[in-house]
């Protein structure tokens, strides 16, 4: 066995000769991020430092590493040797930007579990109805009285005003001091990143707000790695479920220091997230969503005590997911949904959230479609050579100047990659000025205009357009960029063609990319409908799970349209496949 510690944290942990980096991190509980291909060893993004006997680096990680200076190596590809101990040096960790606001809207206080004060009318000779039937009777509401709280129950309502905690048909606790707040928890569990909401549910008011990485990024990139992750390996399931339960348990405490109470304060959890991420969060084998015909094993919502999903928050707290509209079609999109008020907004809305797995709903009169389609993580900076997450030194947009590049960096300081709102920029830059042809390919250099030819270089593997330093767009980013706004733009034709409308009257993109891109270069790599109205409506799956968590009404609101959309499985239909070959092309002479 050899010994391996992990700095700056000290974690330990002793793992055979020829383990890589990564599955000893994973064993130690160590969390090393980013890594956009869930350890294939083709992103390049989980670099740490190594001292002590390791495997060589093979020619593959050699070309991932090759402007790195300080003698980097891949945790997915480097192996331990032995028998001396190794010693792992993490980069630092940042969150990164990840995407908490959106578009919000008013919405009447209704919460599931509440505290309330109440004071229960005596009994007297001629009203001697039972103790419980006049609480119940206070309360406006039959519930079901656990017998620890029924045994003290006579003398408790003959003391005067108590306050009562009640939730999902429950009387949870009776408590001797008055007015006490009521707090919940609204999270959307992405694939990639977790976002939390914290409201104090007695005043409606959202008291903190925070973002994780999902951890769950250290077994798979995206969910069908994590799918087959789950039936192949050895407690992969309860592996996943641990690592999407430990997630939320640290943006809760999170939350809760930040608004400075007690998590066990918390009496109520409303979740979104796709399908994949439901069935790995409470532990249910989702091996059949990426089998023909798809099926989900559960569509509607789903409400489990948080001790049955290992939260810690108050012990009889209650945590729904949102439903689901099919096996690739989540609660997120549920919440979008919601947030965008799609039953009631009029005219024709088309609701796109763009990622690896990108969702489509078109809103046509009281008619609902919706699909998914695997863009793959083009937008999201997998895939892409210098690709990266919207995180400290991305380009998130430049554009082609006074015969010049000019760009933005986040952060302010030198950049290293491009996100996916650079990465669009990028692409319509190209097109803009002439160094890319509608069939995608990276034009020459005695091919472009002279202010652009010292950009270019030419390589065997291709043309490459260099933008500042070593971040380079080459033509196999290209490649990925076509497939994934093909995917996309593909799903959006057949949902305007099943409802026989030539164009949406709105556009609306939830999500991190759809806010921060610039809507003119969606537009012109054909990525959205070239029509005026196109509006980034933010994180719409959080915010759809913050007006659940304030609302029952809404909550059943949220039923009634995960119940009328209608799913397209876009692999069953002829016309994707015409509709993707044509959306491979950029806007232009095909």
């Amino acid at each position: 066995m050899v010994q391996v510690r992990f700095l700056p944290g000290g974690q330990e942990v002793a793992v055979a000769a020829g383990t890589s980096i990564l599955e000893a991190a994973r064993l130690a509980g160590v969390e090393i991020f980013p890594g956009l291909c869930g350890g294939q060893g083709t992103c390049g993004k989980c670099q740490v430092r190594v001292v002590g006997p390791v495997s060589e680096p093979d020619p593959g990680e050699l070309a991932l590493l090759e402007h790195m200076a300080d003698e980097r190596r891949l945790a997915c590809l480097t192996r331990v040797l032995g028998p001396e101990p190794v010693e792992v040096h993490l980069a630092s960790r940042r969150v990164g930007n990840i995407l908490l606001e959106g578009q919000g809207r008013p919405v009447a206080l209704e919460p599931a579990s509440r505290w309330q004060t109440i004071a229960v009318p005596p009994a007297s000779l001629t009203e001697a109805r039972a103790d419980g039937t006049r609480l119940e009777e206070a309360l406006g509401q039959q519930l079901a009285i656990p017998l620890p709280i029924l045994q003290s129950l006579p003398g408790r309502i003959r003391q005067g005003p108590i306050s009562v905690l009640t939730g999902y048909g429950h009387l949870w606790e009776i408590a001797a001091d008055l007015g006490q707040k009521t707090y919940g928890v609204a999270v959307d569990l992405g694939t990639t990143t977790v976002a939390g909401y914290l409201w104090d549910l007695t005043n409606g008011v959202c008291l903190a707000t925070s973002g994780v990485l999902n951890p769950q990024s250290m077994y798979a990139a995206d969910v069908i790695g994590r799918i087959y992750y789950a039936q192949q390996e050895q407690d992969g399931l309860a592996q996943l479920t641990k690592a999407a339960q430990k997630a939320v348990n640290q943006l809760i405490g999170h939350l809760a220091e930040q608004a400075g109470i007690d998590r066990t304060e918390i009496v109520d959890v409303v979740m979104v997230g796709n399908t994949c991420m439901h069935h790995l969060f409470f532990g249910i084998d989702p091996y059949y969503l990426a089998q023909a015909p798809y099926v989900a094993a559960w569509q509607r919502s789903l409400t489990a005590p948080a001790s049955e999903v290992d939260l810690q928050v108050y012990p009889q707290a209650q945590v729904t997911f949102l439903p689901n509209i099919a096996g690739f079609v989540g609660a997120d999109t549920v919440g979008a949904m919601l947030a965008a008020e799609l039953d009631i907004r009029p005219g024709t809305k088309l609701l796109v959230d763009l990622g690896t797995n990108g969702e489509i709903v078109l809103a046509a009169g009281d008619r609902f479609f919706a699909c998914s389609t695997a863009a793959g993580p083009a937008f999201e900076g997998g895939q892409i050579s210098c690709g990266m997450r919207a995180d400290a030194g991305a380009i998130d947009h430049l554009r082609w100047e006074d015969g010049g590049l000019r760009y933005s960096v986040i952060g302010q300081g030198p950049p290293t990659g491009l996100c996916g709102s650079g990465l669009v920029d990028a692409i319509a830059m190209l097109l803009e000025i002439g160094a890319l042809d509608a069939s995608g390919r990276l034009l020459g250099p005695d091919e472009v205009p002279a202010a652009v030819r010292p950009h270019i270089l030419s390589s065997p593997e291709g043309n490459q357009f260099t933008i500042v330093g070593d971040v380079r767009l080459t033509q196999k980013d290209v490649r990925q960029v076509q497939l994934a706004k093909g995917a996309i733009s593909a799903g959006i034709a057949v949902l305007l063609g099943m409802a026989g409308i030539e164009a949406p009257d709105e556009v609306l993109l939830a999500g991190a990319l759809g806010n921060n891109f610039h809507q003119d270069s969606a537009r012109a790599i054909g990525l959205v409908p070239d029509i005026p109205a196109l509006r980034g409506i933010g994180n719409a799956a959080g915010v759809g799970a913050q007006v659940a968590l304030c609302s029952l009404t809404e909550r059943r609101r949220a039923e009634l349209l995960a119940a009328r959309a209608k799913h397209v499985e876009l692999a069953t239909r002829a016309d994707f496949n015409q509709a993707f070959m044509e959306a491979m092309f950029f806007p232009g002479n095909k």
